[in-house]
C-alpha cells in the first residue's frame, strides 16, 4: 500500500487540527489556564525540532517531532483531565485519513500521548523532544489574567518569566540541554516556581537521559538542576 509523506506543511495547514487547537484554547481560557494558541504549539514544535537538529538526528525525525509538538494539545478541545490521551486518539484519526505512514503515526501518537508530566514519559526521541520543548515554554505572554492583583501562583510564576531559552551543546563529558531563564523576583520567588514545576523539570531531566544527553536548569544565571 503506497503511504504519503505528511510534511510539517500539510499539519499547520490542516482544518480540523487548527480548529480542534483553537477550540481547546478556548475551553482552557475559561478555566483560568494560560495561553495554548498556535503561539504555544508553533514554539514548542521550533524548540523539538532544534533539539533533534542540534543533536543530530535524521532530517525526518527532526520533521516528525515538529509534526507531534503543533498538535500536542489538541485533546483539550475535550478536556484538560487526560488531555494527552485524548488528543493521541484524535491525531491517531485525522493522520490516518491522511494516510501517513502507521509507523510515523504511531511515532507521532505515542508522542502526544506522552508528553503531560502527571502520566507520561519519553518513549521515543521525538517524545523526548516535545516533552522538553512543552515544559520549557513559560512566559510573560502566556498570563491571560490582565489584573495582577489577582494573580494566583501559576500566572505570577508565569508572569515573572521575562526570558527562557533551550540550549544545546556537546562538552567532554556528553551532550547538555540547558533551560535558562530569567525572572523577575519581586513578582514570584524562584522557590514558587519549583513549587509548582518541580514535576515538569524531573520529567524534562528523564527525556533529556532518554536523548544521552544531561538536563541543566539555570535562574538568572543560578544552576538549580
Amino acid at each position: 500500500m503506497d503511504y504519503n509523506l505528511v510534511t510539517f506543511d500539510d499539519i499547520i495547514n490542516n482544518f480540523e487540527f487548527n480548529i480542534y487547537l483553537e477550540k481547546g484554547n478556548e475551553l482552557l481560557g475559561t478555566m483560568g489556564f494560560t495561553d495554548h494558541s498556535a503561539a504555544h504549539t508553533m514554539k514548542v514544535a521550533i524548540n523539538a525540532a532544534r533539539i533533534l537538529q542540534e543533536l543530530g538526528y535524521s532530517e525526518r525525525e527532526v520533521e516528525l517531532a515538529k509534526i507531534a509538538a503543533y498538535i500536542h494539545d489538541i485533546g483539550n478541545m475535550i478536556n484538560r483531565n487526560n488531555h494527552a490521551q485524548t488528543g493521541a486518539l484524535m491525531a491517531f484519526q485525522i493522520l490516518t485519513k491522511m494516510n501517513m505512514h502507521p509507523e510515523e503515526i504511531a511515532t507521532v501518537v505515542t508522542a502526544v500521548g506522552n508528553h503531560d508530566e502527571g502520566t507520561g514519559r519519553p518513549v521515543s526521541a521525538v517524545s523526548a523532544a516535545v516533552i522538553i520543548a512543552d515544559k520549557s515554554d513559560v512566559r510573560r505572554s502566556r498570563v491571560r489574567n490582565k489584573d495582577m492583583d489577582t494573580f494566583d501562583i501559576h500566572d505570577k510564576v508565569n508572569y515573572s518569566v521575562e526570558k527562557a531559552d533551550i540550549l544545546v551543546f556537546k562538552t567532554q563529558k556528553g551532550n547538555v540541554i540547558r533551560l535558562v531563564m530569567e525572572i523577575d523576583k519581586t513578582i514570584s520567588p524562584v522557590f514558587d516556581y519549583f513549587e509548582i514545576f518541580m514535576e515538569r523539570m524531573m520529567l524534562c531531566r528523564k527525556a533529556a537521559e532518554f536523548l544521552n544527553a544531561s538536563f541543566q536548569f539555570n535562574i538568572n544565571d543560578a544552576k538549580l538542576l
